[in-house]
């Protein structure tokens, strides 16, 4: 796996940098992470922007509540920050009930990506597991919703809650095929229970096939919640991660 192909989101460090801001950052370069995932990125951004470089970590993707709010700002921060990809974390369940409310969101989706090209900037999707959960016709809304999606938009497939809205993820993804520009990779239990969550390679999330049927999507380590000292599985996904993908 090339060394620039695993990042971590920084939603799970969120205590942490409350804490110490650079302590936690400081921490995440020394266990080997050269890349972060932004979440509250228009917040964080000036610190943000201050403390990347002096660890060694870059931004590729950032979540931004793009379907409201200023986009212009979002995007400035973005390109400010490093930012490539810029993904809208989450939509309202019941946007997902209707092939209407699917195509509804598509158009915002395409309309914000449109914006997001004369930035030179891509737009994502992350999804929970209601997107998988909400079928039309017996295929997964997530699935609607690429079909509807301009070329130039991404997905970026959170592994385990699409495995626990009832997808068979390897599956899925190969059939998402080059939609999918980013992964979630996260283990558990495969329930809605964030803190059964664990370290990559120790809950009964198929990983290994998960990541063979998206060689090329980044991978951002994530846990939502965790029973103990979270650093301890961040360091731990890590170790397995370059275990089972090897640097290039």
């Amino acid at each position: 796996m090339p060394k620039d192909n695993l990042s971590l989101q920084l939603y799970t460090v969120r205590a942490q940098l409350v804490e110490d801001f650079e302590g936690t950052l400081a921490r995440i370069a020394q266990i080997g992470y050269t890349k972060v995932e932004a979440f509250r990125t228009a917040e964080f951004a000036d610190r943000l922007a201050e403390a990347l470089p002096e660890y060694g970590l870059t931004v590729p993707t950032a979540h931004f509540a793009l379907l409201r709010g200023d986009r212009a700002a979002a995007f400035a921060t973005a390109r400010r920050l490093g930012v490539t990809t810029v993904v809208v974390p989450m939509t309202r369940p019941e946007q997902w009930q209707s092939t209407d409310g699917i195509r509804t969101l598509a158009h915002e989706l395409n309309s914000a990506a449109a914006e997001a090209a004369d930035h030179g900037l891509t737009v994502g999707y992350h999804n929970h597991h209601f997107e998988l959960e909400a079928t039309v016709g017996g295929v997964h809304g997530l699935e609607v919703l690429a079909d509807h999606l301009a070329d130039g938009v991404a997905l970026e497939v959170d592994t385990y809650w699409a495995a626990v809205g009832g997808a068979d993820v390897p599956a899925l993804l190969t059939r998402l095929g080059d939609r999918v520009r980013v992964l979630h990779v996260k283990d558990g239990d495969a329930t809605l229970n964030n803190k059964a969550q664990v370290a990559v390679g120790d809950g009964v999330i198929p990983v290994r096939d998960i990541l063979t049927a998206a060689p090329s999507a980044l991978r951002v380590v994530e846990l939502d919640d965790f029973e103990g000292d979270i650093l301890a599985p961040v360091e731990k996904s890590f170790a397995y991660l370059r275990e089972l993908e090897p640097l290039a």
